[in-house]
């Protein structure tokens, strides 16, 4: 049985749809409220349970695969990757970190610097 996924959109936010999916189902995913194997609904049934366009939920699973989240193979579906390591989530947290400075305007080096004084020993 495909577990019911809970998530909130808020359709006034300035952060995209598919943003707020991924956020939400990648927070899930690191307290293991979604632990690993845990199978997802399919694109098609989330987007349905949403009222969202097919487009937008696929947009927030193929950033959620690239981050190395999730796993989808055809005809078994997609879920949960068994190795949520730190490494993962720890890309996920770089990516984050990476969009809000684009969104503040902090130039790269600027940003950088940022997380390399967070890194010093």
């Amino acid at each position: 049985m495909i577990p019911t996924v809970h998530l909130v959109i808020e359709a006034t936010s300035s952060t995209p749809v598919y943003e707020q999916i991924r956020s939400q189902l990648a927070e899930q995913i690191a307290k293991q409220e979604l632990p690993a194997g845990t199978k997802l609904p399919t694109i098609r049934a989330l987007a349905a349970q949403l009222g969202l366009a097919v487009n937008t939920v696929a947009h927030a699973y193929r950033e959620l695969e690239s981050a190395g989240l999730i796993h989808t193979r055809p005809r078994h579906g997609t879920t949960v990757a068994s190795s949520n390591s730190s490494r993962a989530l720890l890309r996920e947290a770089a990516r984050d970190y990476a969009l809000l400075a684009r969104r503040l305007g902090v130039a790269r080096d600027d940003a950088l610097r940022e997380i390399s004084s967070y890194l010093e020993p």
